[in-house]
């Protein structure tokens, strides 16, 4: 039984009888309650007969059953705004969360960029050092060798010099031989 079925079943078994209404109304109110909405219970109030109904039974007449689903479904139409204005948060919750998300990885990202940039330059610097130092390890090689060589043309000169010395001194002896020869001649 839909819930515009109650509408239904009253126009077309519309005999008069007030007890078929209050079925109707009973019925609807059960399909109310089964479906998840709750609705204040209305105060039933006993009748000693269905012919004489008072003022406070109002609801077995026709006009007031449909006010009456009218409210219910005006009930309902508040539950699904709230329902939809739950969803609603739900959906910015996420939002936000995601919004939150996002920031957090684009942070991450540049803190991983910085620090890609900061490895790099890290490995530029040591390319560098490493160039450094092969050049000064060509440098000290290069005076080693010049080292070597000025050591190679002292020695050289040294014995040059040896030499020239020996040269002089027998040169000084001969002469010193060629005076004493002369001095004791005279």
């Amino acid at each position: 039984m839909g819930l515009f079925d109650v509408f239904k079943d009253k126009d077309d078994d519309n005999d008069g009888s007030g007890a078929t209404e209050e079925i109707n109304f009973e019925s609807f109110k059960n399909q109310d309650n089964t479906s998840g909405v709750n609705t204040e219970p209305e105060p039933e109030q006993e009748t000693s007969s269905y012919s004489q109904p008072t003022e406070e039974t109002t609801y077995s007449s026709p006009q007031t059953a449909s006010q009456i689903g009218i409210e219910a479904l005006m009930d309902k139409r508040v539950k699904l705004e709230e329902a939809m204005d739950y969803v609603g948060l739900m959906i910015k919750n996420l939002k936000d969360k995601r919004t939150k998300l996002v920031k957090n990885i684009e942070d991450e990202s540049v803190d991983i960029r910085n620090l890609k940039e900061k490895l790099t330059k890290i490995n530029q610097f040591i390319q560098e050092e490493n160039e450094g130092l092969q050049q000064l390890t060509a440098k000290r090689s290069q005076v080693e060798k010049d080292a070597d060589e000025v050591g190679n043309i002292v020695y050289s000169l040294r014995d040059k010099i040896s030499e020239i010395d020996k040269v002089v001194a027998d040169e000084a002896s001969r002469i010193k031989s060629f005076k004493d020869t002369k001095s004791g001649s005279s």
